[in-house]
């Protein structure tokens, strides 16, 4: 009775972690995949024929980088993309840092802090085993490496700067200046923040990158992301 009663428990524990580290990724991808997909859609969609008018285009850095308006709790910002992780990675970007958000639907924006293209820090979080583990391979980064991050109305090139290991109450990381309170920004900044090691949660990984460049919606995707944005579209 007792041996029978040692190879339930054993065999429940074995399935709550392939549901835990496969199942949750299969229902996550295929939700996010969704969510890439109408998201890049509908910013292929043209708008309506600009009036006579109505003031060119920006060209590509002509300016400061717009400021998207922030959303409430699970509004789509945009679509991350990450050479880095893979020629296939595209991954949705919305407001919100709960479970409604992370255990589905890919990245989330910590609300306290800026928008994509405001001086200060746009603070992302994500898993980075289960629920599409959207930055498993974060500690590959490199100094350098570019992620570029599409809104409805702008495509942002950002450059990996550094990395570091912190601890949970680390929230100094989330800071318009990391780690410097009361420091006025000069740079427009991307954080994304996971769990650290790889297989546990005592710790947090965060990847710290600087907005080098910005170009319009207008313009189409950077060439560097150009054939993800269109097998994006198509799903």
């Amino acid at each position: 009775m007792v041996g029978e009663l040692v190879c339930t428990v054993g065999a429940i524990i074995v399935l709550f972690v392939v549901w835990q580290l496969w199942w949750t990724n299969v229902e996550a991808d295929a939700r996010q995949g969704a969510v890439v997909r109408e998201f890049v859609q509908d910013a292929a969609t043209p708008d309506p024929a600009p009036s006579p008018t109505a003031t060119a285009a920006p060209k590509p850095g002509d300016g400061p980088a717009p400021v998207p308006e922030q959303p409430g709790n699970l509004g789509v910002i945009g679509v991350m993309y990450i050479p880095r992780f893979g020629e296939a990675y595209a991954r949705p970007v919305l407001e919100g840092t709960g479970r409604d958000v992370l255990d589905t639907l890919g990245l989330g924006h910590y609300g306290s802090t800026s928008m994509p293209g405001a001086p200060g820090n746009f603070a992302l979080a994500g898993h980075r085993q289960t629920h599409g583990a959207v930055l498993d391979n974060i500690d590959l980064l490199e100094p350098g490496d570019k992620i570029y991050l599409q809104t409805k109305d702008a495509y942002y090139t950002y450059v990996f700067r550094s990395g570091e290991i912190v601890l949970p109450d680390a929230l100094d990381v989330l800071l318009p200046v990391p780690h410097k309170p009361g420091a006025k920004p000069t740079e427009s900044l991307l954080t994304l923040t996971t769990c650290h090691p790889r297989y546990g949660s005592t710790e947090r990984f965060i990847a710290y990158s600087t907005l080098d460049s910005w170009r319009p919606t207008s313009a189409g995707p950077p060439p560097e992301i150009a054939a993800t944005v269109a097998a994006a579209q198509k799903g």
